[in-house]
């Protein structure tokens, strides 16, 4: 199974347009355009490798979900899935790396850093700042005491 690290936008615009911001602040190019989903490629910043990215709505969303089944991810439109690095921890880095300049780029919308769907690991909300969570917690109900402030309600 591959990883694959997922940053979560609460964005009004299509998945185009995210794209085109993305490709001005992360340097991101238009491979194909797939239905709704923008396949695309970024350099990585650490190494001299390509790195994958998907711009896609977040296929995630449960609508009116049961309390045990509440999500971080359900407010946010939006996903752009980063695949690639020879490591794990390659990928974690810079997927770190595209979260922080798409935040700096556009910290207008609340944004959220996903391992591989199971670890939130920061969360953007416009005029709180960004918050990366010290300990691994998951973006499920279980731990919405720790997420939910930073995470749009």
């Amino acid at each position: 199974m591959s990883v694959v690290d997922s940053v979560f936008v609460a964005a009004a615009e299509s998945p185009g347009q995210v794209g085109e911001w993305l490709g001005e602040v992360a340097g991101a190019e238009v491979m194909t355009v797939e239905g709704e989903a923008v396949r695309m490629r970024a350099r990585a910043a650490s190494v001299d490798e390509w790195l994958g990215v998907v711009v896609q709505p977040n296929g995630y969303v449960e609508e009116a979900p049961e309390p045990e089944d509440v999500q971080a991810l359900d407010p946010y439109a939006i996903e752009i899935q980063v695949r690639g690095g020879q490591t794990e921890d390659l990928l974690h880095t810079e997927a770190r790396l595209i979260f922080d300049k798409l935040v700096a780029g556009r910290p207008d919308l609340p944004m959220l850093l996903v391992h591989n769907l199971s670890t939130l690991v920061a969360a953007h909300l416009p005029g709180v700042g960004t918050h990366t969570f010290d300990q691994p917690i998951t973006p499920d109900a279980p731990d919405i005491d720790t997420w939910g402030p930073w995470v749009v309600g």
